[in-house]
């Protein structure tokens, strides 16, 4: 047992990111940004998939190396300042402040200032919101923070529970690679084919344990039913938990509609599902602190 997951969470709640310039995972943007400026869309498929694969692999065993080397020179510290430390450098990989923060910051705007709370979610999803009415918009927001409760909380701690710092740091890059190389236009599909693969084997688990954590109490078939109306295999899940838990319809408009006879969200429905993401990391860090081994 370590308590260096629930310490890790609670850093990230009280100071978020401060160091963005130095953050890890701005250092993985660099080093995908640096792969995908020499990538040629006009190259065969087979070669692009290689090439775009093998980027990959290398951006994994850096940030594999790095988190390992950096756990072995926290060695010589004393116990205590051993865990601290470590659990610092695990609460850069979380964003649930972060996440949270923004969220809040779109449910409280959308009320008065629509076009603000359209700008504020441009920052957080991929779909364009220049047309989202209120609804939509708080719909999408709840899509996002449910999405990345798994991506960006659950995931990193459950494979820092199964492998400790360098897991959560290869998850972690793995994740970044599939929201920078991932996307299904022709331009990217086949350059970011690996990266969503790996995403997809990486958080088939997380996914679903994020939902559960959201809906403990609820029919999990349900939940998967709900689930199965997105292109993604785990991304459907924790919103279909949430959309599930208080019967709420969440849609990306001309693309899924997940639980299409729930009610419109409302602003309380923002601020609940919060809370319910933050119960949700708490219980996530509790089961990586009891599941992951001591830093030492």
């Amino acid at each position: 047992m370590t308590a260096v997951p629930l310490l890790a969470l609670l850093v990230d709640r009280w100071a978020g990111e401060p160091f963005a310039h130095v953050h890890p995972v701005v250092w993985m943007g660099r080093y995908l940004d640096g792969c995908a400026a020499r990538r040629r869309t006009d190259a065969p498929r087979a070669r692009q998939r290689v090439t775009g694969g093998v980027g990959v692999a290398v951006g994994c065993a850096l940030a594999g190396a790095g988190a390992a080397l950096l756990r072995r020179c926290l060695r010589p510290l004393p116990p205590l300042a051993r865990v601290l430390a470590e659990a610092a450098v695990l609460s850069t990989l979380l964003a649930e402040r972060m996440l949270a923060d923004e969220i809040a910051g779109v449910g409280r705007t959308v009320g008065r200032d629509l076009d603000g709370a359209r700008s504020r979610l441009a920052m957080l999803v991929s779909r364009d919101v220049a047309d989202l009415d209120h609804a939509q918009v708080r719909e999408a927001a709840i899509e996002s923070l449910a999405e990345n409760a798994s991506d960006s909380i659950v995931a990193p701690l459950w494979w820092y529970g199964l492998a400790g710092l360098p897991g959560a740091a290869v998850y972690r890059f793995v994740n970044t690679a599939d929201a920078m190389w991932g996307y299904r236009t022709e331009s990217w599909r086949w350059w970011g084919a690996a990266a969503a693969r790996a995403d997809d084997v990486a958080n088939w688990l997380p996914a679903r344990a994020t939902a559960v954590l959201l809906a403990p109490t609820r029919d999990l078939r349900r939940v998967a039913s709900a689930a199965s109306v997105t292109a993604s295999p785990n991304a459907g899940w924790p919103m279909a938990a949430v959309a599930v838990r208080w019967d709420l319809r969440l849609r990306k408009p001309g693309v899924y509609v997940v639980n299409p006879t729930g009610r419109t969200p409302g602003d309380a429905d923002v601020d609940r599902a919060i809370t319910a993401i933050r119960a949700a990391a708490t219980a996530a860090a509790i089961g990586a602190s009891v599941c992951g081994r001591p830093a030492r």
